[in-house]
């Protein structure tokens, strides 16, 4: 049986841990991932990111009229779109993949492992054979895949092709005319906004009241209204039935909250109901790894499993399943293998977020929802784009804001939330003033703030909980 010092299980997050330090332990790398690199490289945030910003600057030239600027709107070359994407990402999952295989120490293995034993491990591979193999320290980072529901049709054979989930969406041979998509959550939010920006004719179904239902309800009641103006949105729909009978390919029938029957047809439907952890596919039970009842691998703030010698992180661990909240937990796991007497811990509680739909929504720490069922008492200012001189600039029509929620005593920022162009930029600061404890007063008077840039309006939702004495 093979032995080595060290196993990571996924090449996302985890293929960050192993750099020059570990040269003189034997590493094995196990992942049967196809493209090599993880979830955000190949299918998630950078190539989905990609897209968004190319449906920003579609919309950009739709609306550029308001700016008294007269454009036609552009036509949409879609396989040289989706080649500029992956023509860019394909060849650094590639490069990734021939580095670490030429690193002496590394032994990459494409494979599927799974324990057999307290840091034992069983790797197979696509040819049917396996290797044993048991190590010193383990590391957990197997990542996350599409939950598929089992709605009945949904995996009917004639379908096959025209049932998509978030990892092959964005290779599509060709843009179809209308699209299906299930949930409400940041994928079918931003999938939304992509396809609906570059003409395809969407209809979003969610079987809850509103969209984002994690998120600050005011800001993502607004987004869902702005959404609704590109994008039919169906609420509260529960699906009943998948098939193949639809008008462009795809038949969805579902019931509201009455039992009335709706159908919805498209040529194509993109599952985004949500993502779940690959720790089914570990055997874990037999490494005496613990998992919650989500199927998220149980960690302390060292990122250590309920089994010795065994970590975790990222979405096999970590319940916001976000690329920066991996990377800090690679970070937390990698310090701690190479200084074992001085452990790291992961702060979790206040993990920042960003939806690159249009509008953006970024938010981090608390909502006022949570707040008013159960929180401390608090101070909310809010701020709109539109009253800053840069959201002149923009023609902002008034629904995009900056909210800040901060306790009423110390002026500690509790939450922020932003619903507007480049939230995902402006929410940084109050990321940091939460970071370091800086008050709402001391962020807002005790730095410059550019003029007239867009954080103003950050600046003046502070000054409304925290004014000028």
């Amino acid at each position: 049986m093979r032995h080595v010092d060290l196993a990571v299980i996924g090449s996302g997050s985890g293929n960050s841990i192993v750099d020059e330090r570990f040269d003189d332990l034997s590493v094995a790398l196990i992942d049967d991932g196809e493209p090599f690199g993880g979830t955000c490289l190949n299918v998630g945030c950078i190539p989905s990111k990609m897209f968004t910003h190319t449906a920003e600057v579609a919309d950009e030239i739709r609306g550029a009229r308001r700016y008294g600027l007269h454009a036609s709107s552009p036509t949409v070359d879609w396989p040289e779109l989706r080649d500029r994407i992956f023509g860019r990402i394909d060849p650094i999952s590639h490069a990734g993949l021939v580095w670490r295989e030429s690193q002496p120490n590394v032994e990459l293995m494409r494979g599927r492992a799974r324990f057999t034993g307290p840091r034992e491990l069983s790797v197979s591979y696509p040819d049917g054979t396996e290797q044993a193999l048991t190590a010193d320290r383990i590391v957990l980072a197997g990542g996350s895949r599409p939950r598929m529901p089992a709605f009945p049709g949904l995996s009917a054979p004639e379908l096959e092709n025209r049932v998509h989930t978030s990892d092959t969406v964005m290779r599509l041979d060709k843009l179809p005319r209308t699209m299906v998509i299930l949930g409400g959550g940041f994928v079918a939010v931003e999938f939304a906004h992509i396809f609906s920006a570059l003409g395809v004719a969407v209809t979003l179904i969610n079987r809850s009241g509103h969209l984002l239902r994690h998120a600050d309800t005011e800001l993502a009641t607004s987004l869902t209204d702005e959404l609704s103006r590109r994008v039919v949105v169906r609420l509260n729909q529960s699906v009943v039935e998948v098939d193949g009978s639809g008008r462009g390919g795809v038949g969805v029938y579902t019931t509201d909250l009455n039992d009335i029957e709706y159908s919805y047809d498209g040529e194509v439907l993109l599952v985004a109901t949500g993502r779940i952890p690959n720790s089914d596919r570990l055997n874990l039970p037999a490494a005496g790894v613990e998992v919650d009842p989500d199927g998220f691998v149980v960690v302390d703030a060292h990122q250590r499993t309920t089994a010795d010698g065994i970590f975790a992180l990222g979405d096999i661990s970590n319940h916001s399943m976000l690329k920066h909240a991996a990377n800090a937990d690679a970070r937390a796991v990698q310090h701690n293998l190479l200084h074992p007497d001085d452990l790291a811990s992961t702060n979790h509680t206040t993990i920042p977020y960003a939806v690159f739909a249009d509008p953006q929504l970024a938010s981090v720490g608390l909502t006022e929802q949570q707040l008013t069922q159960s929180g401390p008492p608090y101070r909310a200012g809010r701020y709109r784009y539109a009253d800053v001189a840069y959201g002149w600039a923009l023609e902002d029509r008034g629904v995009h804001v900056a909210k800040v929620l901060v306790d009423p005593d110390s002026l500690q920022l509790l939450g922020c939330h932003i619903l507007g162009p480049q939230a995902s930029t402006l929410i940084q600061p109050a990321i940091q003033a939460m970071a370091t404890g800086l008050d709402a007063r001391t962020m807002a008077r005790g730095q410059y703030w550019i003029h007239p840039a867009l954080t103003e309006v950050l600046e003046n939702a502070l000054l409304q909980v925290a004014p000028d004495r």
